[in-house]
């Protein structure tokens, strides 16, 4: 199957009074239609900023290094997402072939617009839509997300919504103007366990009926399990783990992807207590030099760890990652 989207050698960094702080480096990733990619990692991690280079929605002091390149294959086409600098050429990115949910919807819908006014506004900008089609059809999307009465909850104001509510109607807008691909950055996160359960179940039959393809972004391994097809493990800007989710899951190859799993609570054993990744992430204006997760690393190799950055190895064909213990096992053979 061709790829939806394609991430070459993302490198991303930001103008600030420090000087250029990367955020991004040496990113790549590839995604097919109707597949689910889960991007983990800790606050810090860069997933946000990359996700955003998909919609070129990061701020205007980002700097993308020339070797970076993101193609979009959409509408019989090939999109270089970065050459795109007009605000008409944006559009296939910014809410035409891609759509995104953030975390808050309360602070992604204006307040003192109707959720159905945002709806139809948007489906007006980005299709050939009447007015009232928009409607008819922003109403019918807000019933396909559960969302119970769309009637009456297209005329309401987002503080009258709750929670879950309020990221449906998100989804339910995101999904109006039938994108290729979804971005989802953390949108279970300020839900309660049941809600969440809800949104997971959502999104999977979201890709059933759509077939669109979804990156999920989170913090969180365990909602990963439950919806993605497979998964990418960042740490300080870099992608460390990719595979297969399962694969990840039971037979993860870096210390980084042990230690979050490590982190999760166990349903066999409820009173054994959580082992934390040892430290706190560094700042991108302390950038550590070879591997960037050697300072908290348990299984650091001399100084080949703190000298060396390691190359990213595949360890079949489906799963790679970049750690030098990897390397010095298959020298070991």
């Amino acid at each position: 199957m061709t790829s939806l989207i394609d991430v070459e050698n993302l490198t991303l960094s930001f103008r600030t009074d420090e000087g250029l702080v990367t955020a991004v480096e040496d990113v790549s990733f590839s995604l097919k239609k109707g597949e689910v990619m889960g991007l983990v990692g800790e606050s810090g991690s860069g997933k946000s900023v990359t996700a955003k280079a998909l919609m070129q929605l990061n701020p205007g002091n980002a700097v993308y290094d020339p070797k970076s390149k993101i193609t979009l294959h959409a509408e019989g086409r090939e999109v270089d997402v970065l050459s795109l600098k007009k605000a008409a050429e944006l559009k296939i990115v910014r809410g035409g072939a891609i759509s995104m949910i953030f975390q808050e919807p309360m602070a992604s819908f204006a307040p003192a617009i109707t959720i159905g006014n945002q709806m139809v506004e948007q489906l007006l900008i980005h299709t050939d839509m009447t007015k009232a089609r928009a409607k008819d059809v922003s109403v019918e999307m807000l019933d396909r997300v559960g969302i119970s009465d769309p009637a009456k909850r297209f005329d309401q104001y987002v503080f009258e919504l709750s929670g879950g509510m309020r990221q449906r109607a998100m989804i339910a807008m995101a999904l109006s103007t039938n994108p290729k691909l979804l971005i989802a950055d953390e949108p279970t996160t300020a839900l309660d366990v049941t809600i969440q359960a809800q949104v997971i179940d959502l999104m999977k039959d979201l890709v059933n009926e759509f077939h669109m393809g979804i990156i999920f972004i989170t913090h969180d391994l365990g909602v990963i399990a439950q919806t993605a097809d497979k998964v990418c493990v960042m740490y300080l800007g870099r992608i460390v783990e990719e595979g297969p989710v399962r694969e990840v899951i039971r037979n993860p190859k870096h210390p980084y992807t042990r230690g979050l799993i490590a982190a999760l609570p166990r349903f066999d054993d409820l009173d054994a207590p959580l082992t934390p990744v040892p430290g706190d992430i560094p700042s991108p204006l302390e950038r550590p030099t070879g591997c960037v997760f050697h300072t908290r690393c348990r299984e650091i190799i001399g100084d080949v760890c703190k000298r060396d950055l390691p190359e990213n190895r595949w360890v079949d064909p489906t799963h790679r990652v970049a750690c030098h213990l990897h390397a010095k096992m298959e020298a070991a053979r």
